[in-house]
């Protein structure tokens, strides 16, 4: 499959999936068919990248599944400490709020459990077929591919439909560093779920009173 061929059905699986039960799914049943619609896209996406025939530039590296699991793994902290400074920069330039995005996903989460699938697996697996490989890929063939890298993150930051468009910015930029470091998109893809569980994790522990803020 053509690296055109391969960015559009990745983009056009998570239109798919992410406006499809808003348009024709009862509000009642929303909640699962999304949950459900996050797997199967992630599934159908990984299907659809070991079809693709065009690496990206960065993909020709040869990097050890231990190096992958390592770089992924600490990304995982670096990514918390690279929020913070985000919302730190964002602090100056007016009154920091709590994230929209993140209280919306844990109050389903805390009436659907199940959700926290979508949110912590599905969810992230597909932003990093799409925005990424897909996005980096598409719009780096027909200009450069750090060009795709920055177009990529804001897309990223403009998804999410959030008041920390500086967080997500950041982070798609640093989700890409660590795939353009390694070569593998296996390193982002660990870095951005194992950040998204650990997040949802933390929010649900104080929503219950398990932990308090200081």
């Amino acid at each position: 499959m053509s690296l055109s061929k391969y960015s559009l059905s990745t983009i056009l699986t998570y239109g798919i999936v992410f406006f499809l039960p808003i348009a024709f799914i009862p509000s009642g049943h929303q909640v699962a068919a999304t949950t459900i619609g996050y797997l199967v896209g992630a599934t159908i996406m990984f299907f659809l990248y070991f079809k693709q025939t065009e690496p990206l530039s960065f993909e020709h590296k040869k990097t050890k599944v231990s190096a992958i699991l390592i770089y992924g793994l600490t990304g995982i902290v670096a990514a918390i400490l690279l929020q913070n400074l985000a919302i730190f920069i964002e602090s100056f330039f007016g009154e920091v709020s709590a994230s929209q995005n993140t209280e919306n996903i844990i109050a389903i989460v805390v009436q659907n459990p199940l959700f926290a699938l979508a949110a912590m697996v599905g969810g992230p697996i597909m932003e990093e077929f799409v925005f990424r490989r897909a996005l980096v890929g598409i719009i780096g063939k027909y200009s450069n591919v750090w060009v795709g890298v920055v177009v990529s993150a804001v897309a990223f930051a403009f998804a999410h439909n959030d008041n920390h468009l500086l967080v997500y910015i950041f982070l798609g930029l640093f989700f890409s560093g660590l795939y353009a470091l390694t070569g593998s998109i296996w390193t982002s893809m660990i870095t951005h779920v194992g950040m998204n569980t650990l997040v949802i994790i933390i929010q649900l522990l104080l929503h219950y009173g398990y932990i308090q803020m200081p």
